[in-house]
């Protein structure tokens, strides 16, 4: 959908960090619809209240407190561990396995993270699902955040302090460009990850976050070929 990007604008990376969901698979895969329904499933359960009353809570605290994880926290005191496993109870054989994702993974220099608001063992079901979960050094979950989800600046900030990383020398690849402000405040190179053929018309995260569009450096509809055209590159 755009232009492979000038491999120039990568060469001082050395950490390479990876949203999780609709970004190391793509959109139209519609992994997430299920924990969505978990997640509807949950709030209905909870406050014992219609499916569609719980829906609409549960996009009200989304926007609100950036996960329904931390909404529901904030307003009723859950247990986070409970809803991690009750959402994240999905099945995982949508995913087709990427080989020709987990070979640019693998030859891209430096370290590589998968930077998650989900948990550690969804992160692992699914990379491993697409055959790449090897090819990764960590994995920075919502636990590993103390459950304050992206975007919040103090999570990116427990990240980089975690692992070292020096902004300048990170690229972040991400599905929602409101995620990419604070790593682009750090100095990352940032890359927004958009469906197949996309269109503004049919992207309804995109519209709410046109607004943050000076935080996206390059965005693809193809990470994997965007990944391959930055090897091809350093491999010449």
């Amino acid at each position: 959908m755009t232009d492979l990007p000038d491999a120039s604008h990568f060469s001082h990376v050395t950490d390479w960090v990876f949203d999780l969901d609709n970004t190391l698979y793509p959109h139209h895969t519609n992994l997430f619809s299920q924990i969505d329904v978990k997640m509807t499933a949950y709030v209905s359960e909870l406050l014992s209240v219609p499916r569609e009353e719980a829906r609409a809570l549960q996009k009200a605290l989304y926007l609100e407190y950036g996960t329904t994880l931390k909404g529901l926290m904030e307003r009723h005191a859950i247990d986070s561990d409970d809803f991690l496993e009750k959402v994240h109870d999905i099945d995982y054989s949508w995913l087709v396995p990427d080989p020709v994702l987990g070979a640019a993974i693998r030859q891209l220099p430096g370290r590589k993270f998968i930077f998650t608001n989900g948990d550690r063992g969804h992160a692992e079901r699914t990379a491993r699902q697409l055959g790449i979960l090897d090819h990764f050094d960590d994995i920075f979950d919502i636990v590993a955040a103390g459950l304050t989800p992206k975007p919040a600046r103090e999570t990116y900030d427990k990240f980089a302090e975690l692992y070292k990383i020096v902004g300048p020398n990170a690229a972040m690849f991400e599905d929602l460009a409101r995620n990419l402000s604070a790593p682009k405040a750090l100095g990352m190179t940032t890359v927004l990850i958009v469906p197949r053929n996309f269109e503004p018309t049919f992207a309804e995260i995109w519209e709410r976050d046109l607004e943050r569009s000076d935080d996206v450096d390059f965005v693809t509809d193809n990470l994997p070929e965007f990944l391959n055209s930055l090897v091809d590159a350093f491999n010449a």
